[in-house]
């Protein structure tokens, strides 16, 4: 477990997100069946009679029933690791993986089942995923999307370790779990730490590791798009011309992927792409559209890592293409899933 943040900060922290998140899932459970019966005339009196108001309720319940599930089982994983002095060994981790695929599965059965949540994995994409160790570069539109490269790779039965942006401490699950089985949670604007951070990631990596990045480093917005393209512009006009056809990604960040090919030179780079959630760009708009009409669809290549180029430049203008492929993979099935759906399940698939 790799931190650099002091002591005292970190739970000071714990010390309000831990109570909060406690009693929000306590007075879930407790008040079910307010909540549903108040959800239900929330939707019938708006003619929604597939009920969204009351399936995202329902999974937000799930969600803290996770999460204090995770923050009642830590300190007893802390005990088992030797009051906190063997967290790092194997078979601690071991034990916090577990709990950690038991979380996804169990959120990505209910986000099916209640808010329709659906993948639909292109011809191809699976066999990209394995053999690891891989570096797992995926585009981020929406919250749902930082589950998706974990969910693919633990159904094969691998353990994934995640380069995770620090405001998500703010989740005490996240924050006293993901960190023993080998993520690290980085600052947004100060890049040496967070290159330190990274360079521990591929440490023990074997053949069923995967390692996830969100190179953007933050949701896709259209607005946030312009202004990070004319900051660009201002800083590295060779790479604002590259990357100028941008319609639906951020321009890849790049020193967080040089760091972890630093630190994991032997690992494959799977490219994750993804289409569907672009409608859906808040949480407040995909609640309005659940249970969601068409799946998410889903597609993945590999790179060797002997076909990555070799030095920081070289590697940045390599990030920058496959992130453009991204881009046009992803303008093409926008373009289907806008379709009526009788019509999108005849459309072509990309090349």
């Amino acid at each position: 477990m790799i931190s650099v943040e002091p002591f005292a900060s970190r739970w000071k922290r714990r010390a309000q997100t831990i109570p909060v998140m406690l009693a929000l899932t306590l007075a879930g459970v407790v008040g079910l069946p307010l909540i549903v019966a108040g959800a239900v005339a929330a939707d019938v009196v708006r003619f929604r009679f597939r009920l969204p108001t009351v399936r995202v309720a329902l999974f937000l319940i799930q969600y803290g029933l996770n999460d204090s599930t995770e923050i009642l089982l830590a300190p007893v994983f802390w005990v088992l690791g030797g009051a906190g002095t063997r967290l790092n060994q194997p078979s601690s981790v071991r034990r916090h993986e577990r709990l950690q695929a038991w979380s996804v599965a169990v959120l990505a059965r209910r986000a099916e089942r209640l808010l329709g949540l659906r993948l639909d994995l292109q011809a191809g994409a699976i066999d990209a995923l394995e053999p690891g160790p891989v570096i797992v570069l995926c585009r981020h539109v929406n919250i749902v999307d930082s589950s998706l490269p974990t969910l693919l790779y633990q159904r094969l039965g691998y353990r994934t370790r995640g380069v995770i942006m620090a405001e998500l401490l703010a989740d005490p699950g996240f924050d006293l779990i993901y960190g023993r089985t080998g993520s690290v949670f980085i600052p947004r604007d100060n890049g040496p730490e967070a290159q330190a951070l990274i360079s521990h990631i591929g440490h023990d990596a074997d053949h069923a590791t995967a390692v996830v990045i969100f190179p953007e480093g933050r949701l896709f917005r259209p607005d946030v798009l312009k202004r990070s393209l004319a900051r660009l512009l201002d800083t590295d006009p060779e790479r604002a011309s590259r990357l100028a056809e941008l319609r639906h990604l951020l321009p890849p960040r790049p020193g967080g992927f040089l760091a972890l090919l630093d630190a994991l030179p032997q690992a494959d780079v799977v490219v994750v792409a993804h289409a569907g959630l672009d409608r859906y760009p808040t949480f407040k708009s995909l609640a309005a559209g659940v249970p969601l009409p068409q799946p998410i669809q889903v597609t993945a290549w590999r790179i060797p890592a002997a076909d990555i180029p070799a030095g920081p430049a070289e590697r940045t203008a390599w990030l920058d293409h496959q992130w453009l492929l991204v881009d046009d993979w992803v303008a093409e099935h926008t373009a289907l899933d806008q379709l009526p759906p009788g019509l999108a399940v005849i459309a072509p698939d990309a090349p």
